[in-house]
C-alpha cells in the first residue's frame, strides 16, 4: 500500500514508518519541518503539512491510508489548540477528496467534548472530524508517551530530580498515571491499518501509579531521590513557569497539570502496551533526565 504519515520524521510517526517500510510499504510524510533530517535514508517523500486543503488532496492522491500524528502540545503564536482542530478538520477533508481509504488517528486518553481543558476537548472534536468523515477508522488514545529518547513528561522529572534539593507536587499526589511505551503505540497503529472495522482504543501501559509513587520510583533508579512538597496547584505550576524561563521553554501546562489532577493520564481498559515502565527506566536510569527535553527546540526552532 502507500501510507501517508504525518510527522514520519518526528517521535510516534517515526516508529510508524520504521515498520511499514519493514513490511514493504510505501511510505510518504507530510511534516512541518521539511529539513529535519531524513532518518529512512530518502525512502520517505516529503510534502508539506501546510493545511492548505487543495495542496494536501495533491499530496494525498494514490495513498490508501493516512496514519495522523498531527497536534500541539500548547498555545504558541498561530499554533494554538483551537487552531489545531481546524486543522486536522481540514487535513480530513483533503484526506476523503484525494480517496484515502482508512485513517488511523492518534488521540488522547479520556477526551471529552465537554472537557474545560482545550487539550481535551480539541482531542475529541478531532476524534469527531474523523468519525464524521465516513472513511473507516482505527482511533488510538495514549495516555502519556516514553521511550525513544524523545518522551518529555518523565525525561524532565527526571532532569529536575536530578538538579533540585526537593520535588513540588501539584496536590497531594494521589492521582493515577499509567505510561504507554512508544513502540507499543506505534503496534497499534499499525494494527489500526491493516484492519478492516472502524474502532476506538486505548494505549496503555501495564503499570499503574500515583503520581507521587511514580516521581519516587524515578528518583530511585536514576539515584536523585528527593523529598516531596505538596503544593497547591496553582503554586506548582507557577515554579514550573519560572524554571521554564531558564530552559527557554513551557515545562508544564495548566491543561498538564488538570489532566493528572483529574486522573485523565490513566484509562479503565484493559492495558495494551507490551513494555513495562519499570523495565524501560531500569534500562533507562543512566540516560534519562541527562539532558533537558525541549518541545519548543524541536518543533519552533
Amino acid at each position: 500500500m502507500k501510507i501517508a504519515v504525518t510527522g514520519a520524521f518526528s517521535y510516534t510517526g517515526k516508529y510508524v514508518t520504521q515498520r511499514l517500510l519493514a513490511r514493504g510499504e510505501e511510505v510518504v510524510t507530510l511534516t512541518n519541518h521539511p529539513n529535519r533530517p531524513n532518518p529512512f535514508n530518502g525512502q520517505v517523500k516529503t510534502f508539506p503539512l501546510n493545511f492548505d486543503e487543495a495542496g494536501m488532496t495533491k499530496s494525498l492522491q494514490g495513498a490508501d491510508v493516512l496514519v495522523n500524528t498531527y497536534w500541539v502540545r500548547f498555545d504558541k503564536g498561530n499554533n494554538t489548540q483551537p487552531r489545531a482542530v481546524e486543522n486536522t478538520r481540514t487535513l480530513v477533508n483533503a484526506a476523503k477528496a484525494a480517496g484515502v481509504k482508512r485513517i488511523a488517528h492518534v488521540s488522547i486518553a479520556n477526551p471529552s467534548a465537554d472537557s474545560p481543558l482545550p487539550y481535551y476537548w480539541g482531542k475529541a472534536a478531532n476524534e469527531k472530524a474523523v468519525i464524521e468523515s465516513g472513511i473507516p477508522y482505527a482511533i488510538v488514545r495514549p495516555t502519556v508517551l516514553v521511550g525513544g529518547g524523545e518522551d518529555i513528561l518523565i525525561n524532565n522529572i527526571a532532569y529536575l530530580l536530578r538538579r533540585f534539593p526537593f520535588f513540588l507536587v501539584p496536590g497531594d499526589g494521589s492521582y493515577g498515571i499509567q505510561p504507554v511505551h512508544v513502540e507499543d503505540v506505534a503496534d497499534l497503529l499499525v494494527e489500526g491499518i491493516y484492519n478492516k472495522d472502524s474502532y476506538i482504543v486505548d494505549a496503555v501501559g501495564s503499570e499503574k501509579y500515583t503520581f507521587k509513587e511514580l516521581i519516587q520510583l524515578v528518583g530511585k533508579k536514576i539515584g536523585s531521590a528527593r523529598p516531596l512538597i505538596s503544593a497547591p496547584p496553582r503554586l506548582a505550576l507557577l515554579a514550573a513557569q519560572f524554571l521554564s524561563l531558564f530552559v527557554s521553554d513551557v515545562i508544564l501546562t495548566p491543561e498538564e497539570v488538570g489532566g493528572l489532577m483529574a486522573n485523565l493520564l490513566v484509562s479503565k481498559e484493559p492495558a495494551r502496551g507490551k513494555i513495562k515502565f519499570s523495565d524501560w527506566l531500569e534500562e533507562n536510569k543512566n540516560t534519562i533526565g541527562t539532558k533537558y527535553a525541549s518541545e519548543i527546540a524541536k518543533h519552533y526552532k
